[in-house]
């Protein structure tokens, strides 16, 4: 039956292609593990996806504030590859992390939110951002002590701005950027700070980034792991996250691509 000959051969032909295929992804398709801060989760969530598709390696991504992110990674936890923020000498030295794999992914700017339809105030300048705050009955962003690096960076704007005494009474320290956001969406707060890549409650407006002068953009930087299980793996997803394809994302997200 030549059929069933053409049949068998169009049939073996398969089973060899899907055997290669099989073989080229088996040598290099492992699970990378990353874990980061949420600053950087909907911009990494985004790019996942492709980076599985294009290489056939799948990534286990986990997210928490900038400060328990820093704790994990410090104390020795295994993962592929940690992203961390400034200050990175001390990530450095406990050894957990190699030096020359380290890749700027992204700086994360702290904007300013008020609710839905609110009266805009003017945060052009560091003289116009203390007016505002002066001005306001109470303002929620991530709390510090839970380790919300857009928290830490806010509390030294106040410090900046010779204002952090005076404020302590209308400081709302929310559970993460969604948390203050959530507040000001509600109404139970009138202003809200976190990273504009945090900001997509609806029930929000951003007003605009707080002035340099007064508030540094956090860094997110990525290593490969010394305990990295996969190296080859972690650093085809550093080259990823940090390549020209995703800045469009980045910058989607209210966040300058870090190369």
């Amino acid at each position: 039956d030549p059929m069933g000959n053409l049949h068998m051969k169009y049939f073996l032909a398969l089973a060899v292609v899907a055997l290669t295929m099989l073989h080229a992804h088996g040598a290099r398709a492992d699970e990378v593990t990353l874990i980061a801060p949420g600053g950087i989760r909907d911009a990494i969530q985004k790019m996942i996806p492709d980076f599985e598709r294009k290489t056939g390696h799948t990534v286990k991504a986990i997210f928490g504030s900038g400060g328990g992110t820093k704790k994990r990674v410090m104390s020795g936890e295994a993962f592929d590859v940690p992203i961390v923020q400034p200050p990175l000498p001390e990530v450095l030295a406990t050894g957990h992390v190699i030096a020359g794999t380290e890749t700027p992914l992204a700086v994360v700017p702290v904007a300013v939110a008020v609710r839905k339809g609110a009266a805009r105030p003017d945060i052009s300048t560091p003289d116009a951002v203390r007016k505002m705050l002066l001005a306001a009955k109470s303002v929620a962003y991530p709390d510090p002590a839970r380790g919300a690096a857009a928290g830490a960076s806010f509390d030294e704007t106040l410090k900046k701005l010779g204002i952090a005494e005076q404020m302590q009474p209308r400081l709302v320290r929310a559970q993460g950027g969604a948390g203050a956001m959530t507040l000001l969406a509600k109404g139970e707060v009138e202003i809200g700070l976190t990273f504009l890549s945090e900001i997509h409650d609806p029930g929000v407006e951003v007003i605009g980034l707080l002035p340099r002068e007064i508030s540094t953009p956090t860094a997110l930087v990525g290593y490969v792991s010394t305990h990295a299980r996969s190296p080859a793996g972690s650093e085809a997803l550093l080259r990823y996250l940090s390549s020209p394809e995703v800045a469009g994302i980045y910058k989607a997200l209210g966040m300058q691509p870090g190369r």
